[in-house]
């Protein structure tokens, strides 16, 4: 265990010098930095290399690897996403009182990343990178419906005696929610916290996130009004997104 951190410690210290540096470093520089024996550096180099973290210049010398071009580009994607949806969040907001969620597909989980509160007390939560079962929520049956993210293999976690846990029954409920176009949550993160959600379409008509309300179920009863609400502001923010890339 201790060499396998002392391993990573290296490795990490490699990768810090070279993306710190204004400029690429050739291997002598970096060696000549450090404190290892050649063939260690070569070798941590060539692992950080073939991950996607470094990268050689025509030259050879080292820089920021492709890995970092993926990450900023797709946390600029959400930047966008973010600020363009504000507006929306802020009308549903308004609107219905409630709290209001944006959230995106972030590998099998689903990640929020915009809210706009409650003005009541009762469910004004703040649920910004709040790790939540996707199969419990509204905005994670959305995700599941139209494939953003993929369907758990095994059995699914009760969280209250409202959760769907069978994979077959849950794959029922993702069709329903392809044919109504919204998915709703009837206390199945939390007894008495009902959701509503729906798709956000990007220019090339894949789901690229989720548009929801959440609330105490005594106020949101009428889920069919809410689902159109919610499907009406979503086409409208699917259209602004296409605009934006015209």
């Amino acid at each position: 265990m201790t060499q396998g951190t002392q391993a990573i410690d290296r490795a990490a210290a490699l990768l810090s010098l070279v993306v710190r540096s204004e400029q690429p470093v050739s291997f002598t520089e970096v060696a000549a930095s450090v404190d290892l024996p050649r063939s260690t550096v070569s070798r941590l180099l060539g692992a950080l290399e073939r991950n996607g973290l470094l990268e050689r210049s025509i030259d050879g010398a080292y820089r920021g690897g492709p890995l970092f071009h993926t990450y900023a580009s797709r946390f600029g994607h959400i930047e966008s996403l973010v600020i363009a949806s504000r507006p929306t969040l802020e009308a549903i907001g308004e609107a219905t009182g409630e709290t209001v969620n944006l959230a995106v597909p972030s590998g099998n989980r689903v990640l929020q990343v915009a809210q706009v509160s409650a003005s009541f007390v009762l469910g004004a939560t703040n649920w910004i990178d709040v790790d939540v079962p996707p199969h419990c929520s509204a905005l994670g049956k959305v995700m599941y419906a139209f494939d953003a993210i993929p369907l758990p293999a095994g059995p699914l976690e009760r969280r209250t005696p409202r959760t769907v846990t069978d994979l077959a029954a849950f794959r029922v409920v993702l069709d329903e929610v392809r044919r109504a176009g919204y998915a709703v949550a009837r206390g199945e993160l939390e007894d008495g916290l009902d959701a509503v959600a729906v798709p956000i379409h990007d220019p090339d008509g894949r789901v690229v996130a989720a548009l929801g309300i959440s609330g105490p179920a005594v106020r949101l009863t009428e889920h069919d009004r809410l689902g159109a609400l919610l499907v009406s502001h979503a086409a409208e923010l699917s259209r602004t997104l296409r605009a934006q890339h015209a």
